[in-house]
This record gives C-alpha cells, structure tokens and sequence, in this order.
C-alpha cells in the first residue's frame, strides 16, 4: 500500500499531532557504533538533539516527544497554526530566514540578514506561504533531515542520499492514541535493547524530563534570532574556516541561550484544564507552554518505568492499581496496556492513524474511507463500549 498524502494525514491550518519517523539509508549507522567498520557516529545523536531543539525555537510546532536510535528516529510534534497567527510579519520573516538564511553562515546557525528581512516583509504573497510553512510538520521534518544530511555527507566524505525517503508520518487521533505513542518513542532504546531503563534512554524526550527534575541544565541550542549585516555575512563565508565557525557558535550559543532546564525545548507533558489558547512561550525556547495529557508528569514517569520492565515476557506482571484510573479513563484494557505499547507498530504500523477504535472510524468516514488499517486488530485492546 503506498504511503498516504501529507495533506491526508493533517492540515498545517489545523492544530493536530504527527508521529514522524525518520530512517538512514545506509548500512552504516546513523549514530552510534557501527559493528562493520568500527566508527564511533555517536556525536550525530547530539547533531540531532540540538536541530529539534533549534527548530523548536523558530517553528510554530511544538515538540511532544523523541528518541535518537541506531539507524532511525521518532519524534511526535503538534503544530501551532493558532501561536503563528499571532506573530508579527517581521516577526515570521525572521524566523523563517533563521532556519533558511539567505547567507547561510553555518547549517545549524543561521543569521538572516536585515535586508532580507525587509525584503521579504514587502512581499505578502510570500510571507502569507512562509507563515504557513512555519506551522506545516512537513517543512519541519525538511528543516531537520537537510542539514543533518549535509553534515553527515560531509563527515563521511561521500555523496549521495542519507535518509531513506520522505519521512513516514502517522496522526494522532486521541489522547489513548497519543498516550501508547509517547511512551513507544519513549521507550524504543530498551525495546532495542540500548538502555536499561528511562532514566538511562539518552536522546529521548524521557531522559531529558527525568534529569530536568534532578535540576539538570544545558547550553540552549534554540535560534538567536539576531540579525548581521549583508557585508558581515559575505565576510564571513569567504574568510572563515571551519574552527572560527564552530567558535561562532559557542560564542552565540553563550548570548542567546545561556543554560536552561534539559527538558525546556520541549512542550510540558501536561495537559492543565485551566489553560485556554495558544499560550505562546514567552522566551523563546519552544512554540507554546500548552501540554499535552491529562496526566500528570510524575504518574506519567511512573508508568512509563513500570511498561519499561514489562518488555520480556517472562517478566510480566499485574498492572499496579494506580495506574488504572488513567487507562480506564482512556478506555484501554488494562491488561492489554503493555501489549498496545510494545506491539504499537503491529497495532498501527500499517494505519495512518493511531487511536482508539471508534475514533480511527469516525475519521476513515470524515476521509471517505471504508476502515483505517489496524483498526479491528486495536480494538483487542480497548474496552468494549
């Protein structure tokens, strides 16, 4: 079955939550140690860490969740055409020629230039197609993957494709649909058998949460949003070798990031009742403060630990009563929890949505579609209505 239209799985123009994956083309890793040639490609975990982190900061879309593995990644996000349609035109032009700079003075620190700037502020045709894009997952997606596999190509001193193809993307129908995705991503380095448990998944959304609650920080990564003159820009392509760049962003690393909470990129887990709007983070770090579960962050750690140690199936246990209300709430059978998020890809692998089975219905029926695959298989795990 081909792979369905982007404009199938969402609309930039609506508000709606994409799990996104991305796979290397290569036999060679894309990060971690490759068993064949023996290289260390452990440093591009961290390439991508800081570009979700950057894009973050520019785009209209917020970061749910993400984890860097061997050879692919994960990562679910919400776009935020409501935040975009607040800011100003100038205000959308420098965001978009932060992460498209005319003068590109590095792949992952762009500084757009004034009259750039200006210049496109006096085209509304334009501008009213950029500030779409900024709340558009597919332009997000494009933003990551590009530099990523410039630098990867030029690293292995190679041409040619990097990524598989276009990334793969999946709707989130529900809060059950979200929730089985999150803690999926969250715990595919133990499923893959990279890290013992959540605390120890390094480049995942769960590990960063967990060491932000110990009082961890680091040096922010999210975009300047300065700008450079046109001759200061042209000056520094020509004159500059690669040690004063990477300086350059130390030192603008140092101005406009300083350090921040590890987990202060991402959207807050939860979901607060009392909040209404687009809440627009005010310092400039990621799109909005709006969670997104109705569960707390603790629980929701809890949990997670708990699914985490039920990977072998000589290990499996009973539920802990706690953590019934939640699954109840969302109308997943309990004792079906672990095989929902473990067999997430046998559930929904092949559907272009994850959700509760009533919900995937009753948006195969707003598609024109007779059923969505994976939607008689998940319907073992919820309780019957």
């Amino acid at each position: 079955m081909p792979r369905p239209l982007r404009s199938e799985l969402f609309d930039p123009n609506e508000v709606c939550i994409v799990h996104c994956i991305q796979r290397c083309v290569r036999r060679a890793f894309l990060a971690g140690i490759d068993p064949v040639s023996g290289k260390n490609y452990e440093s591009r975990r961290e390439w991508i860490r800081a570009r979700l982190e950057c894009l973050a900061s520019v785009f209209g879309i917020d970061v749910l969740t993400y984890s860097v593995l061997s050879n692919h990644l994960h990562t679910i996000i919400r776009n935020r055409p409501d935040v975009v349609a607040q800011w100003s035109d100038e205000e959308v032009a420098r965001r978009w020629l932060s992460a498209f700079p005319g003068e590109r003075v590095d792949e992952f620190l762009g500084q757009p230039t004034r009259s750039s700037i200006d210049a496109l502020v006096r085209e509304p045709g334009r501008l009213a197609e950029i500030r779409e894009r900024l709340s558009n997952p597919s332009w997000f997606m494009r933003a990551l993957a590009e530099p990523i596999a410039r630098k990867a190509n030029q690293e292995d001193q190679c041409k040619g494709l990097f990524w598989e193809g276009r990334f793969k993307a999946q709707a989130i129908r529900d809060e059950a649909g979200l929730l089985a995705c999150s803690m999926y991503v969250d715990l595919n380095p133990i499923r893959a058998a990279m890290a013992e448990s959540p605390e120890k998944s390094k480049y995942t959304s769960a590990c960063d949460r967990i060491e932000a609650l110990k009082g961890k920080e680091m040096e922010s990564s999210a975009a300047a949003m300065q700008t450079i003159s046109k001759e200061e820009a042209a000056t520094i392509l020509k004159t500059s070798t690669p040690e004063q760049l990477r300086e350059r962003r130390k030192v603008a690393a140092k101005r406009k990031g300083r350090m921040i909470p590890r987990d202060g990129w991402l959207a807050p887990l939860t979901l607060s009742p009392k909040t209404h709007g687009a809440l627009a983070h005010k310092h400039g770090l990621r799109a909005s403060d709006k969670g997104f579960l109705n569960i707390s962050l603790e629980d929701y750690l809890k949990l997670l630990d708990w699914t985490g140690r039920q990977g072998r199936p000589d290990k499996r246990g009973q539920i802990p009563e706690k953590h019934l209300p939640i699954l109840r709430r969302l109308g997943i059978d309990d004792d079906m929890w672990c095989d929902l998020v473990w067999g997430f890809k046998k559930y929904f692998g092949r559907s272009r949505g994850a959700g509760s089975p009533d919900r995937m219905r009753e948006m195969a029926v707003m598609r024109d579609l007779s059923f969505q695959p994976g939607q008689r298989r998940a319907r073992a795990c919820f309780l019957q209505s």
